[in-house]
């Protein structure tokens, strides 16, 4: 702490006993404050900004200036520079594209980086797939209305995400699939349903076009909600 010179803040924190100390100011001033409260050998001191005289001040702050109140400013003197404001910017580096509004082809763009594009799932394999599983668990909580229906939901959901890339399903979809290991809900039976799932924030809503779409939540996804 003796090497540094000017403006420093020193601070000490100790969440066992709920104590926060900030003393700033002169290195000296700082130094003698801290060794008087017993803290030398903890804590640690940095040096802060330059100090700026305040300028244009207001009646009441000069009256608090003269009281002997400090007057913090933040920011640096508009004709002092920081020491390092890195390398000057080269325009002539940064690569020019330009095309015709529309001819931007995101598919093949998409190729060019090795990323498939997501597959919309078929309905028939997403039912295949539900039946051979085994019965999940059902879900814990009391938040929930029918554990078992929510856990073969959340089934479905988790195979359209991660296997699909999609973020969706829409509800005709989810009863041409599921609707059996729903507790056999249908129509707007299954849309009340799901209404309540997504008033409780397991799922999200999306809206498209004709279509309405659901979506698992990530907390209630991984099976902590």
């Amino acid at each position: 702490m003796s090497k540094l010179r000017g403006n420093v803040r020193y601070r000490f924190r100790s969440d066992d006993h709920d104590v926060n100390v900030v003393i700033e100011g002169d290195v000296d001033w700082v130094n003698k404050h801290v060794e008087e409260l017993g803290l030398i050998g903890v804590g640690w001191t940095m040096p802060v900004g330059t100090q700026v005289k305040a300028t244009g001040l207001s009646s009441v702050s000069k009256e608090r200036q003269k009281a002997g109140v400090k007057i913090e400013m933040d920011d640096a003197p508009i004709d002092e520079k920081p020491a390092d404001m890195g390398p000057e910017p080269d325009p002539s580096r940064i690569p020019i594209v330009r095309r015709p509004i529309g001819e931007l082809d995101l598919s093949a763009k998409i190729a060019e980086v090795g990323l498939e594009p997501p597959i919309k799932p078929d309905t028939i394999e997403l039912m295949e797939m539900l039946d051979d599983m085994d019965p999940p668990h059902p879900v814990q909580g009391a938040t929930s209305v029918d554990p078992m229906a929510e856990a073969w939901l959340r089934e479905l959901l988790q195979l359209v995400v991660r296997d699909h890339g999609r973020t969706a399903l829409k509800t005709e979809d989810i009863e041409e699939i599921a609707s059996k290991k729903l507790g056999g809900r249908e129509g707007t039976t299954l849309e009340v349903w799901l209404e309540s799932l997504f008033a409780a924030g397991k799922l999200v809503k999306i809206h498209g076009g004709n279509a309405v779409g659901w979506g698992p939540s990530p907390k209630w996804l991984a099976g902590r909600f």
